[in-house]
């Protein structure tokens, strides 16, 4: 699976962006997808998945209640609607294939894309 992650930008905190991670391949739809992210001098971490199969949602606790993944097998994309932004959501916001291991998520493939920034200014 390709994906290339776009919609990223400056915003002001309080503001909203959406993310989008166009995929190719037919088997987008068998495929959880998730979304990570990685600020500067931090290891990457993960933010939201969402199961290709039956829609089933996961977030990290720190974006609970202000982000939204959703996903259109049809279009083969994945979303990440990210309102009520903070400046600590500054970071690269990276798309992939997941799979959960424990309680960790981590990029089925291994490889990441070139990932689209977001800032948030307070």
């Amino acid at each position: 699976v390709q994906l290339q992650a776009s919609g990223g930008g400056l915003v002001q905190a309080g503001g909203s962006l959406r993310l989008s991670c166009a995929a190719s391949g037919r088997t987008f739809s068998s495929y959880f997808m998730g979304w990570f992210r990685q600020a500067t001098g931090k290891e990457r971490e993960f933010v939201a998945a969402i199961r290709g199969s039956d829609g089933s949602i996961y977030y990290a606790d720190s974006v609970k209640g202000r982000f939204t993944i959703s996903r259109d097998n049809a279009k083969n994309t994945v979303y990440l609607q990210m309102n009520s932004l903070k400046p600590e959501d500054t970071a690269v916001y990276y798309c992939a294939a997941v799979a959960m291991r424990g309680t960790t998520w981590y990029n089925l493939f291994g490889s990441w894309g070139q990932g689209t920034l977001v800032t948030v200014s307070s």
